[in-house]
């Protein structure tokens, strides 16, 4: 018998729908982490799944609604979907500029990715759901990793891409609850949702992996022993730091709402309240050792 869904206060108050308002340059260079080929193509390779992966989690989301009536979280996911539409715009615009600017190639691999969706959809809800709640899941770790180690990851980097990339971040964090809760308010079965959490990372994780690599053979740089060098370097460090994200939420008792959110998180979403106008949001210094949030005033 399905155990009746609670609805529990999660930590924001209110999921924002935000602009995003990130003017990448028409010459943007793909390799946009100086001096690091192979994690430039990591993120481009997964930001290469999000406008497959962000209609996807809109369509399932909304079609979930017609199940669910509790008004929190209905509000709630319409946030969510809200927030992901920006997402899906922005990384849109980004990826038709990796491809125009020096790697037509990966053309081929959305095509691999709008098949692979079209057919997810196709699922039942409980398995699409499912999908959403683990995928989401490993995302939290995926954020606190972006967040909490960018001065590593980003250090002078292109400051609109870092900016898109953890501004995004900020909001998977605000929105971390709403996966889980929707799965949970129309199932609540504990082993579709453990399958899901493995069925969404290894997903997206895959087809992020298959854009690195098509950029790392159009360099000419796989035959390189240096190049799988470093691939097994930033696979290991993604592994360890959101491994174990992916391991807490196969408890059978895990609700997000047991990871803590970074305080560079607060400052942002502080920060980004205090803002008068959102048109042309401003960068982050990645030249900073600090790397602080963009504005002037983040409490």
């Amino acid at each position: 018998m399905k155990k009746p869904f609670e609805y529990l206060t999660k930590d924001t108050q209110k999921i924002v729908i935000r602009k995003f308002a990130f003017r990448f340059p028409d010459d943007l260079d793909p390799m946009w982490i100086p001096h690091n080929r192979v994690r430039s193509h990591l993120f481009n390779g997964l930001s290469l799944t999000m406008p497959y992966l962000e209609p996807y989690l809109i369509k399932s989301i909304q079609a979930a609604t017609e199940f669910i009536a509790h008004k929190e979280l209905l509000e709630d996911m319409r946030g969510f979907n809200g927030q992901e539409a920006r997402h899906y715009q922005c990384h849109r615009r980004l990826n038709e500029l990796l491809k125009t600017n020096g790697y037509p190639e990966l053309s081929g691999v959305e095509k691999g990715l709008a098949n692979g969706f079209s057919k997810l959809i196709k699922r039942s809800l409980r398995t699409q759901l499912a999908y959403n709640a683990g995928f989401e899941c490993m995302t939290n770790g995926f954020t606190h990793w972006l967040i909490t180690k960018r001065k590593a990851l980003f250090k002078n980097a292109s400051p609109p891409v870092t900016s898109f990339w953890l501004m995004h971040m900020v909001e998977e964090t605000e929105h971390k609850t709403v996966a889980f809760d929707a799965y949970m308010a129309y199932s609540g079965q504990y082993w579709p949702r453990a399958f899901g959490v493995f069925h969404g990372t290894l997903h997206i994780w895959g087809w992020g992996l298959v854009g690195m690599f098509t950029g790392l053979k159009k360099d000419k740089l796989l035959q390189r022993p240096s190049t799988w060098l470093s691939v097994a370097k930033e696979i290991g460090c993604a592994l360890v730091n959101v491994g174990p994200f992916i391991l807490r939420a196969l408890a059978p008792s895990f609700n997000p709402r047991q990871e803590s959110d970074p305080q560079w998180y607060e400052d942002w979403i502080s920060g980004h309240a205090n803002l008068e106008n959102d048109d042309e949001l401003p960068l982050i210094d990645t030249a900073h050792p600090e790397m602080p949030v963009p504005f002037a005033k983040a409490a």
